[in-house]
């Protein structure tokens, strides 16, 4: 393999565990390429030893040959891994799985809550060091080793091959309690298909005698005591959490809502069953079709009464707020959380790219795609909140109250209920978080689908439906706590603990494995393989000090000042801390159990069994024109 590909020696016969160069072609005899999966614990020859077999990395199966090379030296095309069928349906299907409901309800609420216009300092700086290096390291780690987020830490360091398994976990616990959001967006659009939206009126049988509709005609006094119709409306009628005491007594489950799911994961399954050759085209409409709505609100926002008093206060800067260690904090939390690295996904679609493809222009495009829609949909929140304000002759921060989904089924509900046209808005607003929370899901659940396909294609490559089918019916199952009447309450402890501070660590240790263990130096020749050139040294020092910091600043942040957690008028009680950090243990404990289980089934002394660990064992394939070369 070392030999110049132009060499003038000839070679007719292709012989036995050896290459032919026919034509100045280098040609790869398929016994030595085609190592059966088996073997992959066996560590990887040199380059130099021919006579020893080169195991074709995970992703590619082999068709057995015998005659592999014909008169013209031409080589036998072997099965490729499969690929996005055009480069377009990668960055879109990115771009959806990065920008998510989050973005709408999480970023505004904490730009304004941080300092406004302000935050978008230590926002973009967090990014700028944090964020991005992140981002692309991902991309890249994926398109070089074209393996899922298990099996590619065979190529890395085996020793951190639990960080694999900890991903899985955490994306089944993000699709636990994430589409149960969705089913809630279901009902709302559902409920939208009528002349007079059903949270208008106090005169349904859900309303109590609290409720206060301040948009009637009637001069109405709002006191301490009242409810919005929108309020009821979400907290009675939909999530019912009124026939729930909390953790400890969720009550029945609401079968509106798990019609409304089970629509949901039927949708998810026909859009990722094939691969991404079916997904990839999905997300031409699901992460389109949200900008259109977007922009389509921004434009009925500003046109509102009042509209500028949201702006206002949502950009008004407070340079104070810079000096409080929080602001930063929850500057690098939202956008980390934001471009999310660490869940398996940005490695799962970037294996599916051609070796060559630029992931660098890639990286910086869509992530700056995904905070550019972040702070417009600021001005999409807070326009109208602005107008909400006018109507409700009140300041804009008392009206802002409602953070995360509330922001949305609540505050942003109302205020569309009361425009003219209100039906058309609700609906476009609605199938709008539909198709944000879609692509989301089918990227968490193509990180796990990915992962366990290339590290056990024995058993699953053959059977992608099957499995898939299997995959949605657990998440399925594991939701159903979240359809009781109680389950706004086990979303929010879900959201908070168990993929948090989970999932920092994760990226973490996976920064710390790539740049201090696999080596800074050899992860840039990989990406100069694939690109044509070498990152320089602002990318080398993030990767190797800067990203690694700022996950750990914002992990101890997190665990040094846990948040009290609380819903409409429910305090969780202390108990639900501690389950909520074993929910979050249960993911990362997978780390430190394969390292032992490693260190274990190794033979040699303790320092051998070491070394061992941290060497890759598998090669990576590279190709090389029509060749495909061991990278060792």
């Amino acid at each position: 393999e070392t030999e110049p590909l132009t060499t003038k020696k000839d070679v007719s016969d292709c012989n036995e565990g050896e290459d032919c160069k026919e034509n100045g072609l280098l040609v790869r005899n398929p016994k030595s390429a085609l190592r059966l999966v088996e073997d992959g614990n066996k560590v990887h020859p040199s380059q130099g030893d021919k006579g020893e077999a080169a195991q074709i990395s995970n992703g590619y199966s082999g068709v057995p040959s015998s005659v592999p090379c014909n008169g013209m030296g031409e080589l036998m095309e072997l099965e490729d891994r499969e690929t996005w069928s055009k480069k377009i349906d990668f960055l879109l299907s990115v771009i959806g799985y990065a920008v998510d409901l989050g973005n709408v309800w999480r970023f505004p609420y904490i730009c304004y809550q941080n300092g406004g216009g302000a935050f978008l300092i230590p926002y973009t700086i967090m990014a700028i060091f944090g964020g991005i290096p992140l981002f692309y390291m991902e991309l890249a780690l994926g398109q070089y080793h074209r393996n899922g987020c298990i099996s590619i830490w065979r190529k890395i360091c085996p020793i951190f091959k639990g960080i694999g398994f900890a991903i899985c976990i955490i994306d089944l616990y993000v699709a636990s309690y994430y589409n149960t959001i969705m089913a809630w967006a279901f009902y709302y659009l559902v409920s939208s298909f009528t002349a007079e939206l059903p949270w208008t009126s106090c005169t349904n049988a859900w309303n109590t005698g609290n409720c206060t509709n301040y948009f009637s005609k009637d001069n109405v006094s709002w006191s301490l005591h009242s409810i919005s119709p929108a309020e009821e409306f979400y907290t009675r009628q939909v999530l019912q959490v009124h026939r729930s005491n909390g953790l400890d007594d969720l009550g029945g489950i609401s079968w509106q809502l798990t019609l409304c799911l089970l629509l949901i994961f039927t949708i998810v399954y026909f859009s990722i069953w094939k691969g991404v050759k079916t997904s990839g085209k999905v997300v031409w409409v699901t992460a389109t079709f949200p900008y259109i709505i977007l922009f389509i609100l921004l434009v009925r926002g500003a046109t509102l009464p009042g509209a500028w008093r949201g702006v206002l206060y949502y950009l008004k800067p407070d340079w104070q707020k810079l000096l409080a260690t929080e602001v930063w904090v929850d500057a690098a939390a939202q956008i980390f959380f934001s471009l999310g690295p660490g869940f398996g996904v940005l490695l799962a679609y970037a294996s599916y790219n051609k070796f060559h493809n630029n992931c660098y222009q890639d990286a910086l495009v869509t992530s700056t795609v995904n905070c550019l829609t972040s702070f417009v949909s600021g001005f999409v929140i807070f326009t109208v909140l602005g107008y909400m304000a006018e109507m409700r002759n009140e300041d804009v921060s008392e009206v802002a109250k409602d953070t995360g989904p509330s922001l949305l089924f609540i505050t942003y509900a109302e205020a569309i209920a009361n425009m003219p046209a209100s039906t058309f808005f609700a609906i476009i607003f609605f199938l709008m978080l539909l198709t944000l929370g879609l692509d989301s899901t089918f990227a968490g659940l193509e990180g796990v689908i990915t992962g366990v396909l290339d590290e056990f294609p024995h058993v699953w490559s053959k059977r992608r439906e099957l499995f898939v089918l299997g995959l949605i019916i657990v998440c399925f199952l594991g939701s159903l706590a979240t359809l009781t009447f109680g389950g706004a309450y086990v979303v929010k402890l879900f959201e908070e603990y168990a993929t948090g501070p989970a999932v920092l660590t994760v990226v973490f240790l996976e920064a710390v494995a790539v740049a201090w263990f696999y080596g800074i130096t050899q992860f840039c020749n990989d990406v100069k393989e694939m690109l044509g050139f070498t990152p320089g040294w602002y990318w080398r020092v993030c990767w190797v000090a800067v990203s690694p910091i700022f996950l750990l600043f914002v992990t101890c942040s997190f665990l040094s000042n846990p948040p009290e957690l609380r819903l409409f008028d429910y305090t969780y009680p202390y108990w639900t801390t501690v389950v909520g950090y074993c929910i979050g243990t249960s993911s990362i404990i997978c780390i430190p159990i394969y390292m032992v289980y490693r260190l274990i089934i190794t033979p040699g002394t303790l320092k051998e069994r070491i070394l061992k660990s941290i060497t890759p064992e598998t090669a990576t394939e590279i190709p090389f024109g029509d060749i495909r070369m061991n990278a060792v």
